[in-house]
């Protein structure tokens, strides 16, 4: 059987081997990803589907294509969608950082309910690192090392104009709550002191991991409350570490999200007229035209990233002979913005650590 010549022996003829590692798009169908992953699904051919360590480790890559303060974009290269997604969901939902969980109201006489107020505060992004803190269980007393106190005190005078509130206005109370108790008793002869909501030992600014920095909202422009007339808010809020899968306010990520690496191929030489309305077709400007010497101009592929899959370009079944709309099966770009407590960067190696220490957990 192996000696006829259309059975191929030890590799894939080029039709499976773009079925195994692209793929396709048509005009009529939406695109998924399907991988082939058991190895033994072309045994009957010689080829080894298998994917060994060695192989794996020489082959992932990393590669940044732009980062700043808050966004971060970048090529997971030579890795299934399973690893891809479980990076996603472990960035959404399993990195602690720190959100306001209890809110102290002593006065508020705007319109807006005291439980609606909170809500909005707890949805507040704080510029925190999350790492030097611990979690705070049921029992545990608030405390410097699980506790961040903000305080809001404002009012509108009742002869001025209204006046927004904004997150510049939550001032960080490095040693904790003002607010005495409501079951303390007051003793005029007792020298003891003041019982608040919270038991700090020492100020949070005096500790090494917080010396020259302060502890605030990631945006100061972030809209609280309007206040009309006469109207005045004044609470405390006590910020907590958690994590996404508990609330959505303990997020680190506005979003992180990945798509396959768009590839288009063109199956024949594309040129003149017919080049100028490839060009038109593309919303995203993928393709552009070039110099074909005395044969006059002709279309290529300028900006491949660019695709967004929309299949513009092989609506017609004249042009779907002509372009292959493809992506890479392996290929993931992926893109963190963050909510500010951490860089986008540190963010991403903090998911490697927990998906490291996932798969030790696995193996034991």
């Amino acid at each position: 059987l192996w000696d006829l010549p259309d059975v191929p022996g030890g590799e894939l003829p080029p039709h499976l081997q773009l079925q195994r590692t692209r793929v396709l798009c048509t005009s009529e169908a939406p695109t998924y990803t399907e991988n082939i992953q058991y190895s033994g699904a072309y045994a009957l051919m010689g080829v080894d589907n298998s994917l060994p360590f060695d192989s794996f480790r020489e082959n992932f890559r990393v590669e940044i294509v732009s980062m700043d303060e808050h966004d971060i974009e970048f090529d997971l290269i030579g890795i299934d969608a399973a690893i891809a997604n479980a990076f996603r969901r472990i960035l959404i939902a399993e990195l602690p950082t720190m959100a306001i969980e209890k809110v102290l109201i002593a006065n508020n006489t705007s319109v807006i309910p005291d439980e609606v107020l909170s809500h909005r505060l707890g949805l507040i992004p704080l510029k925190v690192d999350p790492r030097p803190f611990s979690f705070m269980s049921e029992h545990d007393e608030p405390n410097e090392k699980n506790t961040v106190v903000f305080k809001l005190h404002v009012s509108c005078e009742r002869k001025g104009s209204r006046k927004t509130v904004k997150t510049d206005e939550l001032k960080w109370l490095p040693n904790g709550s003002e607010l005495r108790l409501e079951t303390e008793r007051p003793n005029i002869n007792s020298t003891s002191k003041i019982q608040t909501y919270t038991s700090f030992n020492c100020s949070q600014d005096s500790m090494p991991e917080f010396s020259g920095s302060t502890l605030r909202p990631t945006s100061d422009e972030i809209t609280i409350a309007r206040l009309g007339p006469g109207q005045e808010i004044e609470l405390e809020a006590h910020a907590v570490k958690g994590m996404g899968k508990t609330h959505a306010k303990w997020s680190p990520v506005a979003t992180a999200w990945y798509r396959l690496l768009p590839e288009i191929a063109l199956l024949d030489e594309i040129k003149n007229k017919k080049a100028k309305e490839l060009v038109k077709k593309c919303p995203q400007k993928v393709f552009d035209i070039e110099d074909a010497g005395g044969d006059g101009i002709r279309a290529t592929v300028a900006r491949p990233r660019n695709c967004s899959l929309c299949r513009e370009c092989i609506r017609d079944e004249e042009w779907e002979k002509l372009v292959s709309v493809r992506r890479v099966k392996d290929h993931f770009i992926f893109k963190i913005e963050s909510t500010g407590a951490l860089p986008p960067e540190v963010l991403f190696t903090e998911a490697v650590k927990i998906l490291e220490e996932k798969c030790e957990n696995a193996m034991a």
